[in-house]
């Protein structure tokens, strides 16, 4: 028996959406997050919530509430945002995946509105919405990336910090997508991969994106999208956990995606500027862990190899 062409529309129209999400230590912020999946317009998706071995199970917590469309799925470890990432990606269906932050709001049209590039051109790989803040709902996070400086590390997100007066309300390609909220096309991770573990936390989106960029996708930006985020709850704005992999990962994705004479102009940067600067700071602080894991991260930054699997910093 043949579907029907009202079936075969639906299919083609409105393609099942894979929402990966990760959970660890914070099942209420989940479920804030899953609570806006209420209101969401699109209704063909499915919502995975990835727990990366919580101390306590949170599946009873997040399915008291009967949230739609939703699974829970625990790890026996916790495999980081990449590894996390990639474990929910390999057990999603859909035709696209939606890899966002479980310390965000979703807005009742965002479905709808990143699939719209994604038919429009089919060399689009990746579509990211507009991120404010959800604590000062009117400024800007990430309006697009600019293109990485291959010869320091550092990029910056457009718009970050700016009240949002309509002033990036064009969509357009862009050079990086944002690891809090990107929709990518399910042939583009099965062509090129998903997430390089090795990073477990921060700067793996921009390795990913560099990947898929050379592949000869593009990466979106969908101004006419919007999710607010609530910024580092499950890390913290600052503590030795994040000063370790954002240093360690720095040097690392330079050796990964940088020709060589970039990443000797960024040795020698890195050495003469960033690294004194840092230590420096750390110590007139006090913070001396925040020193111990910034030495540490330079150092494995260094000597591990490109390739490895995931470094553990305990």
């Amino acid at each position: 028996m043949y579907p029907n062409k009202a079936f075969l529309m639906k299919k083609v129209n409105d393609p099942l959406i894979s929402i990966v999400t990760l959970n660890w230590n914070t099942a209420g912020m989940t479920c804030c997050f899953l609570e806006s999946s209420r209101q969401l317009n699109y209704r063909n998706y499915e919502i995975l919530v990835c727990d990366m071995n919580s101390d306590v199970d949170p599946s009873f917590q997040i399915g008291s509430y009967d949230f739609p469309h939703t699974t829970v799925l625990r790890s026996n470890k916790n495999l980081g945002f990449a590894g996390g990432n990639n474990w929910g990606i390999a057990q999603a269906k859909g035709d696209y995946i939606f890899i966002v932050n479980n310390d965000t709001e979703l807005t009742p049209d965002l479905l709808h509105l990143l699939l719209e590039p994604f038919r429009e051109d089919p060399s689009i790989g990746v579509v990211c919405p507009k991120i404010r803040f959800y604590h000062s709902p009117s400024i800007i996070q990430y309006a697009g990336f600019k293109p990485m400086n291959f010869f320091t590390g550092r990029t910056s997100a457009i718009g970050n910090k700016e009240e949002d007066k309509g002033q990036y309300n064009v969509s357009g390609y862009t050079a990086g997508a944002h690891g809090c909220a990107m929709m990518v096309k399910k042939e583009v991770i099965e062509e090129i991969g998903a997430f390089p573990e090795s990073f477990f936390l921060y700067y793996e989106e921009w390795d990913w994106s560099c990947r898929i960029l050379n592949a000869g996708y593009k990466i979106f930006y969908q101004a006419k999208g919007l999710i607010y985020h609530k910024e580092s709850v499950t890390v913290g704005k600052a503590n030795p956990l994040k000063v370790y992999y954002l240093t360690r990962n720095r040097i690392l994705f330079m050796r990964r995606n940088s020709a060589w004479f970039q990443f000797l102009v960024f040795i020698i940067f890195f050495g003469l500027f960033s690294f004194p600067k840092s230590v420096v700071s750390y110590l007139l602080k006090k913070q001396f862990q925040f020193a111990k894991s910034f030495l540490r991260g330079t150092w494995n930054g260094i000597l591990q190899s490109k390739y490895s699997p995931v470094y553990n910093s305990n």
